[in-house]
C-alpha cells in the first residue's frame, strides 16, 4: 500500500488534469471540415434577405430592417485555423503541406469576412491568448494587404504540394482535396478581393490594378475557375444537411416569405428566364388572366414596404411566392456556391472595362450570365440566348458606364441564394442595383454601411476600441451608417 502510495504521488498534476473522455489531439482533417464549415453561408439567410433577394412578411420570424448593431468577430474560427495547422505539423507532415498551404486561403477569407463587416480589426496582436489581451486594431488597408500576401503565399505553397503529387488532405466534403481545385478557389477568391479594393485603384502601395492583371494574364502560375465544376460549394443532403427549405417546413417559410423586388422585378425587366425557375406567379395576376408563362405575372415586394402591407397584399395574391415546385419539392436543392465562376466571369468582365486589364469584356459577361443561367436550371440556354441577348437592356453597351451598370446589374442576379455578403458588399461599393428602402427597411430609409463591434470590446479593450473608432470616423462613435476605409 505504501509503495502504491508512493508511485501515485510523483505523477505530475498535469497528468491528472487531463480529461481521459477528451481527446488531447486530432488529426487535422477534423480540424479542416471544422473550419471548412464556418467558411459556409446559407441560402434563404439573413444575408440573402439584406442583400433584397426575399422578403419576410411576417415579423415573428423576419424583418428587411437595416437597423444593425453588433457583429461577431471570426477569431474563433481563426483559432481553429492554426490548430489546424498544428496538428498536421505534429502528425509529421512536412512545414509545406496542404492544411497550412489551404491555412493562409481561410486566414485571409476570415480577416477580411470580418473587416469587410466592421472596418479595423485586431489583427496582427490578435490571437495571442494571454501574452495580449487587449490588441491593437489594424487598418483595414494593412488587413486587405495582408490578406493578399497570404493569398499569394498560398497559391505558391499549393503549386508545390501538386507538383509532388501530395496526397495528404482529406475531411474535404467541397472539393474532394482536390488541391488543384483548392488552387483555383484561392486566385478566384484573389480577384474578389482585389475588385472589392476598385476605389482604391489608385493606391499605388496596394497596386491593384498590376495584381490583378499579373492573375489574369498568368493562367498557369495563378489558374482560375473555369466551369462550374470548379465551384466551391456546399452540397445538400437528405439527411443530416437538408437544404433550407424543403418539404419539411414548406408551412412555416414559403407563405411567410416572398420574393424582393429589387431581385425578381429586375429579372422581369429584362424578361429573363430565371424568372419562372425561383418564383411562382403572383395568384392575382393568375386570376386576372395572365399565365405562368407572362413575365408580367412575376411581381416581388420592396423590401422597404411595411410589414403590414407586404403582409396584406401576399394574403391577397399580389406578390410571387417562392418556387414551390424548385425549392420545396425535395430535400437536396441546389449546392450553395461560397465562391463561384459566375463571380469570376463578371469580376474580370468590370476590370476590363475600367481597364486594369486588356480583354474582352463582352465575352466574360456573356460567360458569367450563362454559367448562371445553367446553375440555377435553364434548360436550352443557346436557344433561349440569341432572342435574350438582342435586348439592348441586356447586350453589352459599348458606352463605359452604361456596360459598367449591365455588368454589376448581372453579377448581382448570379448571387442570389449564394456567395454570402457578396451581392450587398458589391452594392456598397458600387451602388448597383438600387436597393430600394422605406419604412420596412427602418434606419431612416438608409442601407447601413457596417455592423458595430462587439459589445465586450467597449469593456475589455476600450482603449483600442475608442482608438480604432476615431481613427476610421472621426469620433469615437460606433455608428452602422459610418463609411469604411474601403468604400471611401
Amino acid at each position: 500500500m505504501v509503495f502504491a502510495v508512493g508511485l501515485s504521488s510523483c505523477q505530475k498534476f498535469e497528468d491528472l488534469e487531463k480529461d481521459p473522455n477528451r481527446p488531447g489531439d486530432v488529426p487535422p482533417s477534423l480540424v479542416f471540415t471544422r473550419v471548412l464549415y464556418k467558411l459556409y453561408y446559407s441560402p434563404w439567410s439573413d444575408q440573402m434577405r439584406w442583400g433584397q433577394f426575399h422578403c419576410s412578411n411576417y415579423a415573428y420570424y423576419d424583418d428587411q430592417e437595416y437597423d444593425w448593431t453588433t457583429t461577431d468577430f471570426n477569431y474563433n474560427q481563426l483559432k481553429n485555423v492554426n490548430q489546424m495547422i498544428s496538428e498536421a505539423t505534429r502528425v509529421g507532415l512536412a512545414d509545406n503541406n496542404p492544411y497550412s498551404a489551404i491555412g493562409k486561403f481561410f486566414k485571409a477569407y476570415f480577416f477580411v469576412d470580418m473587416s469587410l463587416r466592421l472596418g479595423d480589426v485586431p489583427m496582427t496582436d490578435a490571437l495571442k491568448s494571454l501574452e495580449n489581451t487587449a490588441p491593437k486594431y489594424d487598418t483595414q488597408k494593412a488587413v486587405f494587404k495582408q490578406a493578399l500576401t497570404w493569398l499569394e503565399e498560398s497559391n505558391t505553397e499549393l503549386q508545390t504540394l501538386i507538383n509532388s503529387n501530395d496526397q495528404s488532405l482529406t475531411g474535404d466534403f467541397m472539393l474532394g482535396n482536390d488541391l488543384k481545385k483548392w488552387q483555383k478557389v484561392v486566385n478566384s477568391y484573389k480577384l474578389r478581393v482585389l475588385i472589392a479594393l476598385s476605389k482604391k485603384e489608385s493606391d499605388t502601395d496596394l497596386n491593384i490594378k498590376a495584381q490583378f492583371a499579373n492573375v489574369v494574364n498568368n493562367p498557369t502560375k495563378y489558374p482560375v475557375m473555369t466551369s462550374l465544376d470548379d465551384n466551391l460549394k456546399f452540397t445538400y443532403n437528405s439527411s443530416d444537411t437538408k437544404y433550407p427549405l424543403n418539404q419539411d417546413n414548406y408551412g412555416q417559410t414559403a407563405t411567410r416569405n416572398n420574393m424582393a423586388a429589387t431581385y425578381l422585378n429586375t429579372l422581369v425587366s429584362l424578361k429573363d428566364p430565371r424568372t419562372f425557375i425561383v418564383a411562382d406567379p403572383a395568384p392575382a395576376k393568375i386570376k386576372a388572366g395572365l399565365t405562368a408563362s407572362d413575365y408580367e405575372a412575376y411581381v416581388g415586394a420592396s423590401s422597404g414596404e411595411s410589414l403590414d402591407d407586404m403582409s396584406t397584399k401576399m394574403l391577397n395574391g399580389e406578390y410571387s411566392p417562392i418556387s414551390k415546385s424548385h425549392y420545396y419539392s425535395s430535400y437536396l436543392g441546389e449546392p450553395c456556391i461560397q465562391i463561384g465562376y459566375s463571380e469570376v466571369c463578371f469580376s474580370i468582365a468590370e476590370a476590363i472595362n475600367r481597364g486594369w486589364v486588356a480583354g474582352n469584356a463582352e465575352d466574360y459577361y456573356t460567360k458569367g450570365i450563362k454559367a448562371s443561367w445553367t446553375f440555377h436550371g435553364v434548360t436550352d440556354v443557346e436557344t433561349k440566348w440569341t432572342a435574350y441577348y438582342a435586348q439592348p437592356s441586356v447586350k453589352l453597351s459599348s458606352t463605359s458606364a452604361s456596360a459598367l451598370t449591365q455588368i454589376l446589374t448581372q453579377k448581382y442576379l448570379a448571387f442570389f441564394q449564394n456567395s454570402g455578403w457578396e451581392a450587398y458588399n458589391n452594392y456598397r461599393r458600387t451602388g448597383v442595383p438600387t436597393f430600394l428602402t422605406g419604412p420596412g427597411t427602418a434606419n431612416s430609409g438608409r442601407i447601413a454601411k457596417r455592423w458595430q463591434y462587439p459589445s465586450s470590446e467597449r469593456t475589455t479593450n476600450a482603449t483600442n476600441y475608442n482608438a480604432a473608432l476615431t481613427s476610421q470616423f472621426g469620433a469615437a462613435t460606433d455608428d452602422i451608417n459610418s463609411e469604411m476605409w474601403i468604400i471611401k
